[in-house]
């Protein structure tokens, strides 16, 4: 944490006060070596402007052009009083320096350059050489200058680099937003899927209900199975619930992971549940786009929870539009779905291919729709580049601890 003083950088301040001392220090050298109390070159009462102009250098970072004019208003005293170049003239170059390299506007520099110019040529008409009056005149005015063009050069730099610092405050601010946009987007998104699921569950119930009213006389067997399927499925429609008021309660998005798989694929939603069966399907459709798919499913359960199953295909279809996009046509990508302490989702690609002739098939928002829905059934998803190239994005998601109950359909 960095300290402050006066609302100034406790570093700055530091150094302003070194500034500050080592004008004093001139000043009581030059006030030491001829000392008196009248008013010749180095005496005492010149000192004294010496000090103000030390004091004056104190506040050369908030106020520089109030300082410049300070400071050039002593020289000017020194300049009637006929004391001639001292050695605190330094403060006149630190004033200069401070006026174009921290004022707010260039032209404040431009003017005390022009002042000082002016004061170059009053000190050279004092200074007791033995060459002429232009001789120092050119001495001082290439001092003058040479330190009126660094503090250019310095503030030109300052400002570049500002502007580069602001840029970069306004695109992470700009990153943020999309980021925040995306998961509201996605979590609206998966709270329609689940609302389907849950709503495709209370129609089973409702029909298997009817229809173990009407066969408890007739057949027991099929109303006692009936029954099952509507607790069954009561119960998985609870558990979905559940799921779908976090996402909605949920009040603050999640840390989001960037990277070239973090570019959004922007679709619209589709009204139809989509499932674990119909990702063939789904990879025949990335394949006609020109990417290179290989598919294989390992020992996956049959009967997957629908708002799961839901999860998986997204999933893989987030992973490979982003593969498609960032991969390019002529890649080749790699789905293989498995079960290892839950279940295992992996979509790899060796990152070779050249941009697509036409848009991907649908996705969402990228890796941030994926960590949206794996969240949701508290699974964990890694992605990043693999050695050698390409992109790799895995996902585990726990299994349910009982066996899915079968559901006669409606």
């Amino acid at each position: 944490m960095s300290r402050t003083l006066f609302g100034r950088p406790l570093r700055g301040v530091a150094f302003d006060v070194c500034v500050s001392l080592l004008v004093v220090l001139f000043t009581l050298v030059t006030a030491a070596a001829q000392p008196g109390l009248s008013a010749q070159p180095g005496g005492w009462p010149s000192a004294l402007v010496g000090l103000g102009m030390a004091v004056a250098l104190l506040f050369r970072r908030g106020h520089p052009s109030l300082v410049a004019a300070v400071v050039a208003a002593l020289a000017l005293v020194q300049v009637v009083a006929g004391w001639g170049p001292l050695a605190y003239d330094i403060a006149v170059l630190i004033a200069l320096y401070s006026v174009v390299k921290y004022a707010d506007r260039l032209r404040d520099g431009v003017l005390a350059g022009a002042v000082a110019a002016v004061g170059v040529l009053l000190a050279a008409s004092q200074a007791r050489t033995a060459v002429a009056w232009w001789g120092p005149a050119i001495y001082f005015g290439l001092i003058t200058g040479g330190v009126w063009l660094a503090a250019l050069n310095v503030r030109t730099r300052r400002l570049y680099v500002l502007s580069l610092e602001e840029r970069a405050a306004t695109l992470e601010r700009e990153r943020e937003a999309e980021a925040r946009a995306a998961v509201v987007g996605e979590r609206a998104r998966i709270a329609r899927e689940l609302h389907d699921v849950v709503a495709h569950s209370m129609a089973v119930m409702i029909v298997q209900a009817d229809g173990a009213r009407l066969m408890f006389d007739r057949d027991p067997d099929t109303a006692r199975h009936a029954v099952k399927v509507v607790a069954d499925t009561g119960r998985q429609a609870l558990e979905e619930m559940r799921r779908l008021v976090d996402v909605l309660r949920e009040p603050e998005p999640p840390e989001t992971t960037t990277g070239p798989g973090a570019d959004t694929a922007g679709a619209e939603p589709e009204r139809r549940r989509a499932t674990v069966a119909e990702l063939p399907a789904l990879v025949g459709r990335f394949r006609d786009a020109g990417l290179r798919v290989g598919y294989r499913a390992g020992d996956v359960p049959a009967a997957l929870p629908p708002g799961l199953d839901l999860t998986v295909y997204r999933v893989v279809q987030e992973a490979l539009t982003n593969t498609l996009k960032h991969a390019g046509v002529g890649a080749h990508a790699t789905v293989v779905l498995g079960v290892d302490d839950g279940l295992v989702v992996k979509v790899t690609d060796d990152g070779r291919g050249r941009p697509p002739a036409r848009p991907a098939p649908s996705g969402g928002h990228g890796l941030v729709g994926m960590r949206e829905r794996v969240g949701v059934y508290d699974g964990r998803l890694t992605a990043g580049p693999r050695t050698g190239g390409g992109w790799q994005v895995e996902v585990r998601l726990p299994l349910p601890s009982t066996p899915e109950a079968e559901v006669i359909a409606a």
